[in-house]
């Protein structure tokens, strides 16, 4: 009879803990949704194994560029959560970027690419820094140049691309680099596994802190699949942080519409597995998450957080790390006689 009295009461004094927990995922599995498990379809570019298979090798490459020294994952490694965890990267003839490498970890899920949105998918992104003087500084026609001199890549894109007359074209590149970005995804965090029903996968603290995060408002930006990535938001909605954290002459979405509105307009950065990637911000300039949350509540929501409240969002935004893609180094084609020279980085 006692054994059963003292079960009775440990479950009583269980039930609080179980109903806050189901309250608690209702409320977040209105904003977000868990990474899914499976490679999500891309509009108007079929994931094939040869494409993704050939996108890989091109993501690795350092031929794309003009120098021959710089790849996609330069700036984008895949060992280091996505992106090169610099303050702004660093290109040709040793350049320094404008703005912070985002993660290329999830990016399929954005509403559309880069900071300012410019590119509306990861093919149209695949394009820009190839061609960026800053960064891979080459050119379409020279791209496919290359491509054509290496056999064993004129092959493989004829079987990612099966029937076109010409397969080796910078749409195609980029549509191949496309198709391995979307199998980057990151499943299983420990909040999805939350979402999902496992109460026991996260702390109090950071349940605590899912629910600062949803109470404060952070998730009126960041919400979805990525946990953000979906909206274009001032920077400084309620307060405009200082210029060593917002920069002046970086004005965001306003390069693109040149809509007075939309200066100092960035899309809200997606925060799945944000531990792994500072610095933060699009200026790159501030390395500490803490911070970074702390920030945000004074520019964004136009409050002081306390320490307490920091902390607990900090907790929770760790939950985000998800499953990291494992991605052998492919073994590149070499080039031919006919493979055009680098261009030196001076």
């Amino acid at each position: 009879m006692k054994r059963a009295v003292v079960f009775t009461l440990a479950c009583l004094a269980a039930m609080p803990a179980l109903a806050d927990d189901a309250a608690l995922r209702q409320d977040a599995r209105e904003l977000f949704q868990p990474i899914p498990s499976v490679v999500p379809a891309v509009k108007n570019n079929a994931v094939t194994r040869d494409k993704v298979d050939l996108g890989k090798k091109l993501f690795f490459d350092p031929r794309l560029s003009g120098s021959h020294l710089i790849s996609c994952n330069t700036c984008h490694n895949l060992g280091m959560g996505g992106d090169d965890n610099l303050e702004t990267s660093i290109g040709h003839g040793w350049a320094k970027g404008p703005r912070n490498a985002p993660t290329v970890m999830n990016a399929v899920f954005n509403i559309a690419q880069f900071w300012d949105g410019r590119a509306e998918d990861l093919k149209a992104q695949a394009k820009g820094p190839v061609q960026a003087g800053v960064e891979m500084n080459n050119k379409p026609a020279m791209v496919e140049k290359t491509l054509n001199s290496i056999p064993d890549y004129v092959s493989a894109f004829k079987v990612a691309f099966p029937g076109e007359a010409q397969p080796v074209t910078f749409d195609n590149m980029a549509k191949a680099i496309e198709a391995f970005e979307a199998t980057l995804i990151t499943p299983g965090s420990r909040f999805d596994q939350f979402l999902e029903g496992n109460d026991a996968v996260m702390t109090d603290l950071e349940k605590t802190g899912l629910r600062e995060f949803m109470d404060k408002g952070c998730s009126s930006c960041h919400a979805g699949v990525n946990v953000g990535g979906q909206g274009y938001y001032p920077f400084g909605l309620i307060e405009k942080p200082g210029a060593d954290v917002l920069p002046a002459g970086d004005k965001g979405r306003f390069t693109v519409t040149k809509t007075a509105d939309d200066s100092y307009v960035f899309r809200a950065g997606p925060l799945r597995n944000i531990e792994l990637t500072a610095p933060y911000f699009h200026s790159g300039k501030v390395w500490d998450l803490e911070q970074a949350v702390a920030i945000m509540g004074e520019s964004q929501l136009g409050e002081k957080l306390s320490v307490s409240e920091v902390k607990a969002i900090t907790a929770f935004l760790k939950t985000l790390t998800g499953e990291q893609p494992r991605v052998e180094y492919p073994i590149l084609p070499p080039s031919s006689h006919t493979t055009p020279l680098p261009v030196a980085m001076k």
